[in-house]
This record gives C-alpha cells, structure tokens and sequence, in this order.
C-alpha cells in the first residue's frame, strides 16, 4: 500500500484553514457556523482562517480545490476542517493537485461528502480524520458535546494512543438551524446501549482504518475514484462504515456491501467498524418504534453482507462516529486497535 503517515499536529495560538469542499452552508446558516468558529478561538486557542468558497453556496468544483490548494500550500496554515459535508464533493477530486498536497501535509478534519477528500488524502499519503465538521460538532446549540469535544482535543494536539467508548447518552434527532430557538438548550438526548460484539470474543486486531459513509463508497466505487485497484492496499486494515441523515434503507446497505464484496474489498479488512445509524431526519422524522425497526433492519442487511464474504470479520455496532452525537473523532488511513476479549477500541492520533 501507500506509504502513509501522520501530519504534523497544529499547536494552540496556530491558524487553521476553513473549507467548505462540499456545500457553502454556512452561507445560509450562518449560527452554528460561526458558533463553531467562537469555539474553536475560545476553547481550542486555534485561529479559523476562511477561505472563498467556504460561504458561498454554488461555487464551481474549481473554486472549491482551489481554496483545498491555497490551504495546504500555506505554511502558516497547520490543520484544514471542513465547515460541513453536501453531495459533490466527487467533481471537486479530478481537479487536485496530489503533488501539491503531497508536498505540505496537514491534517484535515471532515465526514459525511468528505469522505472523498478522506480517501484522497490516504491514496496521497496522509492519515485523515474522521469528524468534526464546524457547523455540526463543533457548532452543536448550547455546548459541543463533552466526548466529541475531549476526542476532537486530542486529535489536534496529541499524538499518542487515545480509548473510544460508548456514549452514556446520544441523540440523532436534528433542530432547524434558521430557527433561534433552537440554540437556546442543547439536543435532547436518550440513553445509550452500549457497542455490540460479533466475531470477536478471541480476537485483537490492529490495522490502518478506511472507509467512512457508506453511501460517498459507493458513489466513488461507480465512479472507480480513490478506490485502490491492488486490494492489497486495504488487506489487515479496520473497515469504518456509517450513514448519513438521508437514511439508505436496508437493502440499499446490503446492496453496496454485496457489491463492495464482488469487487473484493470486504475480504481485506480485519474488522469493521459500524458507526451507530442515524435514525431520523427531517423527511423521516422517525418516532421510537420506526426508529428501532430502522437500525435493526440496518444491522441485519450488513451481517448479512458480511457473513456472505468475510464471514469471520469481527464487527462492533453502534460506535459512536458519523451522523449521531457523540462524534468522536478516528484517525482516517491512522492506527486502530480493535480487541476483541477487553472490548477496548483504540485508536492512535
């Protein structure tokens, strides 16, 4: 596989560049925008530094690798994180200059459409992470979530070892960010379940992780983007998977995992990460029982992938990354350590 190593970690007093590699959002919800901008001053001691495109809904897939070059190519630029995800962030890949990128790696934070710009940055090289965008985690009402904040602390500033774990609580239910109410407390949440074991009970298995949303796989997989031809690449890697807000039913899930399967990939990994699926939206605002029916239904279509070509993966469910709150933050194409007997996750930032 590629070479792949970690960038150099910003440090407090730095500037980091913000980006919008997919939709301009915060151009039309400035809130919790800016509120992830305040948050990352006050309480991370880091300086944002907008690009462009970051607050223009609309612009050219140019405009948008052009303020990804501007940022990387910038010495006084230490880190990158997206300001949110979108749906074409796929046109915006042709158009880099991997050697440019090559040549100044930085670590870049982003989810959901970011994966394409994840799975670029690991074909140049450079471990990613998995998390954080500004309007969503970081611009979370009231206060960032104390799991995804103390992950996201470590992932800028630390470079050792760092333990997932379940969260106490969680909520996937979203608020209208042009409504100013919904900034006045903070999400309502329900209990969590904890991360559920499959395959695993007498293994410990570490390897460079790959993946992210689902649905992102499997445009770049139709478009044969930043999918390795020598499988090799993944072979012992962790397999991280989520889903987003737009809810792909069950058969949509098993149909990309059988096809990720007929190409080969599935067999490559050594075990799977599940992020905990998101359960409703706005067009699904989904009530207790749907919700649960979902995530079952969710579960059932990957096992059923899974035990169909790698049917000794180790898997855990419901870890908290992806489109849920708590997001902590993985190291993408980074060290993670997945042991089985000790049910510990660790990841390495």
């Amino acid at each position: 596989m590629t070479t792949i190593a970690y960038p150099p970690k910003p440090a407090p007093g730095d500037r980091i560049a913000i980006v919008s590699p997919s939709a301009g959002l915060p151009g039309l919800f400035p809130r919790p925008y800016e509120l992830g901008l305040e948050r990352l001053r006050r309480d991370y001691g880091l300086e944002p530094v907008e690009y462009p495109a970051t607050r223009r809904m609309g612009s050219t897939p140019r405009e948008r690798a052009d303020d990804i070059h501007a940022a990387f190519a910038d010495p006084d630029i230490k880190a990158v994180i997206a300001s949110i995800g979108g749906d074409d962030q796929i046109t915006v890949l042709p158009l880099l200059d991997r050697e440019l990128i090559r040549a100044n790696p930085k670590p870049f934070f982003g989810m959901s459409d970011n994966t394409n710009l994840l799975t670029f940055l690991y074909n140049t090289g450079i471990v990613g992470y998995h998390g954080a965008t500004v309007m969503t985690a970081l611009g979370r009402p009231v206060a960032m979530d104390p799991m995804t904040a103390e992950s996201l602390r470590a992932a800028l500033f630390t470079s050792g070892e760092y333990e997932l774990g379940p969260a106490e609580r969680w909520s996937d239910v979203d608020r209208d960010w042009a409504d100013p109410a919904t900034f006045d407390a903070e999400p309502e949440t329900r209990p969590g379940t904890g991360w559920t074991w499959t395959n695993a009970a007498d293994r410990v298995v570490e390897g460079h992780s790959w993946g992210g949303n689902l649905e992102i796989l499997g445009w770049l997989l139709m478009a044969d983007r930043e999918i390795a031809h020598d499988l090799s690449a993944y072979d012992g890697g962790v397999l991280l998977l989520e889903t987003s807000e737009e809810l792909p039913g069950a058969t949509e899930v098993f149909r990309t995992l059988r096809n990720m399967g007929e190409r080969g990939l599935l067999q490559r990994f050594s075990a799977l990460l599940m992020g905990r699926a998101k359960t409703w939206s706005f067009e699904h605002p989904n009530g207790p029982a749907e919700a649960a029916r979902y995530a079952t239904e969710q579960r059932e279509a990957v096992l059923r992938a899974i035990h169909m070509y790698a049917p000794n993966t180790p898997i855990v469910f419901d870890v908290e990354f992806g489109h849920t709150d708590p997001q902590l933050v993985i190291p993408y194409g980074g060290l993670v350590r997945v042991d089985g007997p000790a049910r510990r996750i660790t990841v390495t930032y």
